[in-house]
């Protein structure tokens, strides 16, 4: 791609805000963008208070008055028959003046862009977005602004930025998914309720066992293997602007209102200082007042590229606040503590968990003492006796070197909701004033903000000859500047007075007030944006091709079966089965070679994929595929569709795609996907109707899986079974082991590593929506696909020659379910296809 040169720009800071007091905790503390979510849904923070439709515009009037930014999160998935609501939502946004929404769905884009052409759209995180090429994709959609993947380094969001104008956000401080935001499957897997669709259940943050080659290893206090400590990019502020990121975002819209002032200070401070030429200035107490507000543990996440056993530690996956000290000693009702950072009395701490059973505890502390006497204020170190409340700590259940966290520190609250809570505000909007005196016409002036909002007021009155005292700029500086308790605040002010002017101080106080009123109307108005009229959604359907048509050409076909497989093995075994086309899902893309060749010498089709995920470097991969000429290619993200239908080769679009409506399946199928794999994210129900919105040749439905949950940067191999940090020092321990993580149920599911040594970790359970066909054979559905792990290839025939017996007829999708279900050791679920799900069901 062409390099693309940029001036270097501050960059934006921009503020979670999971309800009103967040959005005020942000402005006040240095936030110049907010962002939100709606009560209404299509948010993927369904758990955060979020904002009421209605409350928007009033919302947008607080952000603009201020000059700070507000946009607002549509950042889910949305199924075809919500897309009339998210035009009403769309339309209701566009009137309320936001300043760009949040997207995650390619339909609701292309949905978003014909009803207001001039609506931002940013690409949120969901999209996946992880190299130039796909974002070039992204951009031709309308998307003006992409939220980078937080498993991007520096260099590669470099290489990204040097070859695109659109602009690049990146998370700077917060959570961190173990797994691609987009492409987790997790929380639908496991209990029905998507993180596509904001409802993730954090099974990341849950413990697991680690099993190599059919045996336990024993990892000691390593029980969290997917839980990443928090990410805090504050030292690498001036790393970010240099790799070219323009807005720096703070993840929290779930986190408290004194956790958004205190992390928004923090990193407004540092951009500050680094634009200043300065340092980026935080000092140890800054980090941990950062750490109290809330922490796992702070790390530079990918941002310095992969250091998994940095990433993970595994050894917790809870909020921990800062690390106090260890217990050196107790007596009576006190614990004595070495300290390795302050404590006051009020101070909330937890003590590790005890040896026995794990278990933390913890208080309040009564008091603090050194011997005899009680220290009043902050003692940082040394040793000091801590005091509890009565029966708080079980003394029975401590040990010497006991950690002792501090995770509350009430003086540092108290500080932090004073910083928004007063009653007059305290962000200011600069104002310039320009204003021109002539004896004869009234007095002129002329109000800028430094958001260019400009409005103009005039005296009542023309002004007459001074008799004592003429009009000076000083005057007009001193009588204009009182703004009062309003969000305005005067900067500079120009006087051109022509004669000797006077103006008696109550018309200038009359101006001043009128100047307020005509400030609060214009900083408060939404900008002027186009407004599509008439039914946009009905408009882009009508581009579709008649169903019925369609549908009848589809009911004369014989139905299409296709198997993936990720071994060699499951390959011969597939050749040996009656099945339409063969996929091959390998590890080292190398051996698509060989796959081809023996496809090709069976006269069958064969498609290979790609990884699901393409960085910059990695086009090679691309390129290596190109040269073996396969039959197809399925294809994984947009990169890869705009690739491979580039270079003429056939494609079907996979479920990474995340096609969960029409208008998302012809956007696909226009760019070249022969076939779309329907989402993993739709239930039953969902599927059904996508089915009957779409052309059914349009789709394919994978019948029989195993679900890929969690897909991550993120190596365990290399983790814990590896004395490496990261690929280039691991020694491949990937490449020579067979290993599941054990949940806390007992279901020991498969780990996976491709060729970017990027992890998937599937369900244990195969999936299967035999009791579905039917229904989707009347409705036109003819392509069919089982994807197979590490089955054997008498297990892979025996799964294959059941379904093939379900699409010809002779046997029911039930007695597939039940002879799949006595079979297999573990089972089989219906998932995310069966017809009615517990949202609650979770691990």
């Amino acid at each position: 791609m062409t390099a693309v040169t940029h001036p270097l720009r501050r960059p934006e800071l921009l503020a979670p805000a999971g309800d009103f007091e967040c959005l005020r905790a942000a402005v006040e503390n240095g936030a110049d963008a907010v962002y939100f979510g709606l009560d209404a849904g299509f948010n993927a923070r369904a758990r955060a208070a979020n904002f009421p439709l209605a409350e928007v515009p009033a919302a947008m009037a607080f952000l603009h008055q201020r000059g700070v930014k507000g946009y607002v999160t549509l950042n889910t998935l949305v199924f075809c028959d919500e897309l009339p609501d998210v035009v009403e939502t769309v339309r209701a946004l566009t009137i309320a003046g936001v300043d760009a929404v949040l997207v995650q769905d390619i339909g609701v884009v292309r949905l978003m862009r014909a009803l207001s052409p001039d609506l931002p759209i940013h690409a949120s995180t969901q999209f996946t977005l992880t190299s130039a090429e796909g974002i070039a994709v992204a951009k031709e959609l309308g998307i003006e602004r992409t939220v980078l993947a937080r498993e991007l380094s520096l260099g590669e969001i470099a290489d990204i930025h040097a070859q695109t104008d659109v602009e690049l956000e990146a998370f700077v401080h917060g959570a961190l998914c173990v797994a691609y935001s987009g492409q987790c499957l997790t929380s639908e897997s496991l209990g029905g309720r998507s993180a596509n669709r904001g409802q993730c259940a954090q099974a990341c943050r849950l413990p697991y066992e680690l099993i190599c080659d059919g045996r336990d290893v024993d990892l000691g206090d390593q029980k969290y293997l997917l839980s990443p400590q928090d990410l805090a990019a504050y030292d690498l502020t001036p790393d970010l602007i240099t790799a070219g990121v323009v807005s720096f975002k703070i993840e929290g819209r779930l986190k408290s209102p004194e956790y958004v002032a205190n992390i928004t200070r923090h990193y407004r401070q540092a951009i500050d200082n680094v634009i200043a030429g300065r340092a980026v200035g935080l000092n140890a107490n800054d980090v941990r007042e950062m750490e109290l507000s809330f922490s796992r543990g702070f790390s530079p996440g990918w941002l310095e590229g992969c250091d998994h056993k940095r990433l993970v530690p595994a050894l917790s996956s809870a909020k921990r606040g800062v690390l106090l000290g260890k217990i050196a000693d107790w007596r009576g009702t006190r614990i004595e503590v070495e300290l390795q950072g302050p404590v006051r009395r009020g101070d909330g701490l937890v003590l590790a968990g005890d040896r026995l059973t794990g278990t933390e505890q913890g208080g309040r502390v009564y008091g603090v003492f050194r011997g005899r006497m009680s220290c009043e204020e902050a003692v940082d170190s040394g040793r000091v006796e801590l005091e509890f409340a009565r029966e708080a700590i079980d003394f029975e259940r401590l040990f010497v070197g006991q950690e002792v966290w501090k995770t509350d520190d009430p003086e540092l609250t108290t500080r932090l909701r004073q910083s928004f809570t007063a009653a007059d505000p305290i962000r200011k909007l600069p104002v310039d004033l320009s204003i021109t005196a002539t004896v004869g016409e009234p007095l002129r002036v002329v109000a800028t903000t430094a958001t260019g909002v400009q409005i103009t007021v005039n005296s009542e009155q023309s002004l007459e000859i001074a008799r004592k005292h003429a009009l000076t700029a000083d005057v007009l500086r001193e009588q204009l500047s009182r703004l009062g308790h309003t969000v305005f605040e005067l900067r500079d002010l120009t006087a051109q007075i022509t004669g000797t002017p006077m103006i008696p101080l109550s018309v200038l106080g009359k101006v001043r007030r009128d100047l307020i009123t005509a400030l609060d109307q214009a900083t408060a108005t939404a900008p002027p944006r186009r407004l599509t009229d008439g039914d946009v959604l009905a408009t882009l359907r009508s581009t579709m091709p008649q169903r019925t048509s369609t549908v009848h050409s589809q009911h004369e076909q014989p139905p299409r079966l296709h198997v993936l497989c990720r071994t060699a093995e499951q390959l011969q075994a597939a050749l040996q089965s009656d099945v339409t086309t063969l996929i091959a899902d390998y590890q080292d893309l190398r051996e698509y070679r060989g796959a081809i060749e023996a496809a090709r010498l069976d006269g069958r089709q064969l498609l290979v994929a790609p990884p699901r995920i393409q960085k910059p470097e990695e086009m090679g991969l691309f390129r290596l595929i190109e040269k073996y000429a396969p039959d197809g290619v399925l294809v994984r993200n947009l990169a890869g569709l705009r690739y491979f239908q580039q270079a003429g080769l056939p494609v079907v679009g996979d479920y990474s795609l995340n096609a969960t409506n029409d208008l998302t399946v012809q956007y696909l199928i226009d760019q070249g996907c022969q076939r779309i794999t329907a989402s993993y994210d739709m239930n039953r129900d969902q599927l059904l109707t996508l089915v009957d919105a779409v052309p059914p040749a349009w789709l394919e439905v994978v019948l029989h899986q195993h679900m890929p949950m969690f897909h991550m940067e993120h190596c365990v191999f290399c983790a814990v079974l590896s004395p490496g940090t990261n690929k280039t020092n691991c020694g491949r321990p990937c490449d020579h082991h067979l290993v599941q993580l054990r949940d806390r149920v007992g279901m020991e599911h498969p780990l996976k590593a491709d060729v970017g040594c990027r992890n998937t970790l599937y369900n244990a359970l195969p999936q299967s929506g035999a009791e579905l066909v039917p229904e989707l054979f009347s409705r036109g559905v003819r392509d069919f696909r089982l994807e197979f792990v590490d089955e054997t290839p008498a297990e892979l025939r025996k799964v294959v020659d059941l379904y093939r017996d379900l699409l010809n007829g002779r046997i029911s999708g039930e007695e597939v379910w039940r002879k799949l279900k006595a079979s297999n050791r573990v089972g089989v679920t219906r998932g995310t296809l069966e017809e009615r799900r517990n949202p609650l069901a979770i691990l």
